[in-house]
């Protein structure tokens, strides 16, 4: 409804500013589902799709893609209505509807993952994608701090009605924005997460989420993400599952990746001490050893 008060950031955008985003010489633009997508590829070999979480980007991935790349053609896209890929038709911010979309990049670019590795939110999609569609049914799934399980207290608040009335509000996406762009009000925000990022990633964070277009996705796809119908049925994934959790997360408690380990025992788990929510940024060459690791055990 309010999409003409908060075109996305386009792909003029993109082009206008490549020295300030990560990897650009990797990026293009794909049609697919109704969706115009801002994919990375980089390296050559079995697909290893990268899908990111809420509220962030293809540029969450810009440390741990080089050393996958060495083995696996790897795939990051911005998710729909983040960074720089358009909202899509009605019901694509939901789970289902990411999950469709994806499904439909894949097919256009002719890619069958071998690997997903999926950040929060991202975990969430990439489960879903294996429950629902048989090109993914043996792909091994690695979840970064995954959101496979529906959030405690405030955030289950934040992900539900507050989001549904915040989407619904033409001022919210705006405002939200403004605040970001405010001095150090990023920076607190992530650390918020138990995660302290380096001064690139701050500038990323700020950038998109002081961006009215970037949050109006992000609202939405908050406004509509269930995630109780995906844990009543994680129990029913076969597919080779590993998660790496960030000791110090304060998004997604640690403690749901133990309950999670009761629905999929065949998961292996692997903390990272010290590390927040978003850990694969703040190490990514521990975060693409594992990786890696995993991936060639399988």
């Amino acid at each position: 409804m309010f999409d003409s008060l908060y075109p996305g950031m386009t792909r003029a955008d993109h082009q206008s500013q490549p020295a300030l985003w990560p990897h650009t010489q990797y990026s293009r633009f794909v049609q697919a589902g109704g969706i115009q997508w801002h994919v990375q590829s980089m390296g050559q070999g079995p697909c290893l799709l990268l899908l990111h979480g809420t509220g962030s980007g293809h540029f969450s991935w810009r440390g741990v893609m080089p050393a996958l790349a060495a083995h696996f053609t790897v795939l990051a896209p911005d998710l729909p209505g983040h960074a720089f890929t358009s909202r899509g038709p009605e019901g694509a911010l939901s789970l289902p509807g990411m999950s469709e979309g994806l499904r439909a990049l894949l097919l256009q670019l002719q890619l069958t993952p071998q690997v997903i590795v999926g950040h929060s939110a991202g975990a969430a999609i990439a489960a879903h994608m294996a429950l629902h569609f048989d090109s993914v049914a043996h792909s091994t799934l690695i979840g970064l701090n995954p959101a496979w399980l529906p959030l405690p207290g405030v955030a289950s608040w934040l992900f539900g009605p507050a989001a549904k009335l915040a989407a619904l509000n033409p001022l919210s996406a705006w405002g939200t924005a403004k605040m970001a762009a405010k001095p150090g009000a990023v920076a607190d925000g992530l650390r918020r997460t138990g995660s302290t990022l380096d001064a690139q990633g701050l500038d990323l964070y700020t950038r998109v989420l002081s961006h009215s277009g970037h949050v109006h996705g992000v609202l939405s796809m908050m406004a509509a993400w269930q995630l109780k119908p995906l844990a009543a049925r994680l129990h029913e994934i076969r597919n080779p599952v590993c998660m790496l959790i960030g000791a110090q997360d304060q998004t997604v408690p640690p403690a749901l990746a133990e309950e999670a380990l009761l629905r999929l025992p065949q998961a292996q788990l692997q903390l990272q001490s010290g590390l927040g929510h978003l850990a694969h940024e703040q190490d990514p060459e521990g975060t693409a050893r594992q990786i890696l690791a995993w991936c060639a055990a399988k």
